[in-house]
């Protein structure tokens, strides 16, 4: 078969890949300059630079795992998030350091009771929505500083506003372990996510244009292709014929730095109403043995509201968006029955890139069904 796929990011590269690898004529176009769509990485001072916020990889999954050692060896990163609370520091993730440094307690036991006794504010219902969650999880001391500000800035939403399922990502632990995640398996790609992407692009029966939209010429391609893997916004490919669906925009602020250190860690999360941004990335703590000393690069990220135009980064799920979706999938399927949506957009779902490969490994067979 002859396949377009339309974005050069993680699930349009692996579906790539493996089409090629099966024998079809692959073309991948991307409307950007560059190749690895939001995880694309450069060399800026020697140093790393993630464009487009932190990507560390991490997963559970050892077969997604042995899939991305074939195009990268990784590093030993641990992602050891600081949170910045007008100048008190705490750990992400919500573990005893954080309860230590919080409460003063000093054993899991204490840490619970105290958890136990702020969450009693609920009066033991279900949590109906992220604020409800966040208490439930870690109380309101905790919640007031480090989640409520935080979970605002980031989703332009009071938490009691959101859906429950969204602060359940945050992992909560009676231990001393600063480590973010708790998947085995971690590190960041030695030489950046781009030249991995790369390798996964590499053969001889696929070809990369840049550079170029898929909307400029939208019924050509749909003619000229046997398929179309899309990873790009479903309502935007639908003309927006039902209403846009709701996402979360970023700009980002990058600069170098004439000094070997600026904040000692990879992230720092600021999380009080009054700082604009909800973090600060220094790169080169991402995989410092391969990082030239004396200065370094961050990035200040700033969150901010999706228009038509804008870059959308986040889907916000709520029911509304839900049902909405479904209409576009339904539409989509029935008008448009050689196109197949993937990815954090297409499929309008907040992915992980160990969540983005499998899923485009998982639906190689409906591409040329």
């Amino acid at each position: 078969m002859k396949i377009l796929i339309v974005g050069a990011g993680l699930y349009g590269a692996v579906s790539a890949r493996e089409l090629a690898a099966a024998g079809h004529q692959v073309t991948v176009i991307d409307k950007r300059a560059h190749i690895a769509g939001n995880v694309y990485t450069e060399d800026v001072a020697g140093i790393q630079v993630h464009r487009f916020g932190a990507h560390i990889f991490h997963t559970a999954d050892a077969a997604v795992w042995q899939y991305v050692q074939q195009f990268a060896d990784f590093n030993r990163f641990t992602n050891e998030v600081i949170a910045n609370y007008k100048g008190e520091l705490y750990n992400l993730p919500f573990n005893m350091n954080t309860f230590n440094r919080m409460w003063g307690v000093t054993t899991p036991a204490e840490a619970e009771a105290k958890i136990a006794a702020q969450r009693a504010v609920l009066g033991g219902k279900t949590p109906a929505n992220l604020e409800e969650q966040a208490i439930s999880l870690v109380g309101t001391d905790i919640y007031e500083k480090l989640v409520k500000d935080y979970t605002a800035k980031q989703w332009g939403q009071a938490p009691r506003d959101l859906p429950a399922f969204i602060i359940r990502r945050l992992p909560v632990r009676f231990t001393f372990d600063n480590n973010y995640f708790n998947d085995p398996y971690q590190g960041i790609p030695i030489g950046g996510y781009t030249a991995m992407v790369a390798k996964m692009l590499a053969a001889p029966n696929i070809t990369v244009t840049l550079n170029t939209d898929f909307f400029a010429r939208r019924d050509a391609y749909l003619a000229e292709f046997d398929r179309v893997v899309f990873t790009g916004a479903i309502d935007q490919f639908c003309d927006y014929r039902f209403g846009a669906l709701a996402y979360r925009s970023l700009r980002f602020e990058t600069e170098v730095l004439d000094r070997d250190n600026f904040q000692g860690n990879a992230v720092i999360n600021y999380t009080d109403a009054e700082t604009p941004f909800t973090r600060i990335i220094e790169h080169k703590f991402f995989d410092p043995a391969n990082s030239l000393p004396g200065h370094t690069v961050i990035t200040h990220e700033y969150p901010q509201d999706w228009v038509p135009g804008a870059e959308p980064y986040y889907p916000v799920n709520t029911p509304a968006t839900a049902a909405l979706l479904a209409r576009y999938q339904a539409f989509a399927a029935a008008t448009y029955p050689q196109v197949r949506f993937g990815g954090r957009l297409g499929a309008y779902r907040y992915y992980n890139m160990d969540q983005v490969i499998a899923a485009a490994l998982a639906a190689l067979p409906a591409v040329t069904a």
